[in-house]
């Protein structure tokens, strides 16, 4: 049997698409909801940060948990949660309350983008893990492909459409509490040796460095992409909702892709060249971005920014997940959820700085630097 024709890969590709559907279905509607709330393109961004703060904080406890009481009987509740409180932001008009409910939903969202990985890592080893992360990689891709354009639609119908979406998730949440079959984690270790053990691990030097890249991978996807590249659609082209999310889908359509065919490219390349790499091509679409002359022109740095995505995040944690110790998985995977959120909460205020500092161009002139800079300091470390 394929890795793809797997049951349980299968349902963990549904926790898969619902990790990013809090933020990729929602951003091609943010021209719209800033005009229709009456805020600035800098306090837009906020809909992210107060969505992925929670991660910052939870994500390393819930993976504890995980850890020492099971993947599902963290998962499920963190499904049902998510999308209860994404749901009810349809009916929602204050932008104040808003946010307080997108907060909520980032609780729920906190552990979806680790535990599924975790649980990938544990399914699967060797080969076929490899391969069920570039596959699972380019579902990701897939849903941050149809969900701009999705959420892009309904927002043309009205800007609050696109948070119904989130309702999905509860469905899935009843999917993988009666069908899901998860390997049993023997973790007869106390906690706190526990503790002390996954902390000597995750303080290797090519962990930390992979944490660093989760980072400044998610800086430059949350800050530049995701917030600034819908607003210069919209001010440099005067595109629509609808046409902010079909350029936007062009860049994970070509992940997708790419991360299906990482089984391919690892029996060529090595995971450290691949990774390195990837930040140098990051930085070669971002330099070219803001220098578009059309917006059809702009789908070239589009796509070669998703070939950089589409091989940076599945060796990523395909790295990750071969240095954890299964009985510590749910630590590792959920730091690296932890520093991810961190990263997607920061990108967007440190590019709205830049934003706020100088003209659009600067906001991805900067997140091209952080590329480069990641790019020698992957070459550098790993090995």
């Amino acid at each position: 049997m394929k890795v793809y024709q797997n049951k349980n890969l299968q349902i963990l590709f549904l926790v898969t698409l619902m990790s990013v559907l809090g933020v990729a279905s929602v951003t091609p509607a943010f021209p719209q909801i800033a005009k229709q709330l009456n805020i600035s393109p800098q306090k837009i961004g906020l809909l992210i940060t107060v969505f992925t703060l929670p991660g910052v904080f939870l994500t390393p406890v819930l993976g504890i948990l995980a850890d020492r009481y099971g993947r599902k009987r963290i998962l499920v509740p963190a499904l049902f949660l998510f999308g209860i409180a994404g749901g009810v932001c349809t009916f929602i008009y204050n932008f104040e309350l808003l946010l307080f409910v997108r907060f909520l939903q980032g609780i729920g969202a906190a552990s979806l983008g680790s535990l599924n990985v975790t649980l990938i890592g544990d399914i699967f080893s060797g080969k076929d893990r490899t391969e069920a992360m570039g596959y699972n990689a380019s579902v990701l891709s897939i849903g941050t492909a149809s969900y701009p354009s999705i959420g892009g639609a309904l927002a043309l119908l009205s800007w609050n459409y696109p948070f119904v979406l989130a309702f999905l998730a509860i469905p899935i949440g009843l999917i993988v509490l009666f069908f899901l079959n998860s390997p049993a984690i023997k973790n007869e270790q106390k906690f706190g040796e526990y503790l002390l053990s996954a902390w000597k691990n995750v303080r290797d030097k090519k962990v930390l460095l992979l944490f660093t890249a989760s980072v400044v991978t998610f800086i430059i996807l949350y800050g530049a992409y995701l917030t600034y590249l819908p607003i210069l659609l919209s001010h440099s082209f005067s595109a629509s909702s609808f046409e902010i999310g079909i350029v936007m889908s062009a860049m994970s359509i070509t992940t997708a892709l790419v991360s299906s065919q990482l089984g391919r490219l690892n029996k060529k390349f090595n995971e450290k060249n691949l990774l390195s790499f990837s930040f140098l091509i990051y930085a070669i679409a971002l330099l070219f971005i803001p220098f578009a002359a059309n917006i059809w022109l702009l789908l070239i740095p589009i796509v070669i920014f998703g070939i950089a995505h589409g091989i940076n995040i599945p060796t990523s944690q395909t790295i990750l997940t071969g240095l954890a110790p299964i009985q510590q998985r749910g630590a590792f995977m959920s730091i690296n959820g932890m520093v991810l959120r961190l990263g997607q909460t920061l990108g967007p205020i440190l590019m709205g700085l830049f934003f706020v500092l100088g003209e659009i161009k600067f906001v991805f002139i900067a997140a091209a630097i952080l590329g480069i800079l990641m790019f020698i300091l992957a070459l550098s470390i790993l090995d």
